[in-house]
């Protein structure tokens, strides 16, 4: 073995042991600290609460003129927002619940298919494609029995 492999070698195994020692040490300061558990148990609680928020949705009352159009128009917005943002897929999930509750839908898609992008209309497409016809229509009937209300709110985003 050369003089050089030997040095190359020396070298390469220092520095994975100072690295190590570097990670076992930071570890070790981290978990020493009196809120380490606290902090993490609040970090879960966020992030189950950051996704238990964003699959719950509140279907406004269907006989409610006022409170329908007004859902319409915040996720139409919102809808815009993600599209600026290029977070498409909220996009999508916002737009498809508009359309969910819109009184015609077909007359919004044409607007919509001149004023989005063609990758996002077709993904729009296919989203309210796998929503199915019959959900659409219940939606649009008024909202689920307050027993199925839970179950049914995550399919309408996913």
């Amino acid at each position: 073995m050369s003089t050089f492999n030997r040095i190359v070698y020396g070298v390469a195994g220092v520095a994975g042991l100072s690295f190590l020692t570097y990670c076992y040490y930071f570890d070790k300061r981290r978990r020493s600290d009196p809120f380490f558990k606290q902090k993490l148990k609040q970090r879960r609680l966020q992030s189950k609460n950051e996704a238990k928020n964003d699959s719950s949705l509140n279907l406004p009352d269907m006989n409610d003129q006022e409170a329908v159009q007004k859902f319409f128009l915040e996720e139409v917005q919102k809808g815009e927002e993600c599209l600026a943002m290029n977070d498409i897929d909220n996009c999508i999930k916002h737009l498809t619940n508009a359309i969910a509750v819109c009184g015609q839908p077909q007359q919004l898609l044409g607007v919509f298919k001149k004023t989005l992008p063609p990758n996002v209309f077709q993904l729009l497409i296919q989203n309210l494609a796998l929503l199915g016809s019959s959900q659409m229509q219940q939606m649009q009937s008024g909202p689920p029995p307050p027993a199925a209300a839970a179950d049914d709110d995550t399919d309408i985003l996913d």
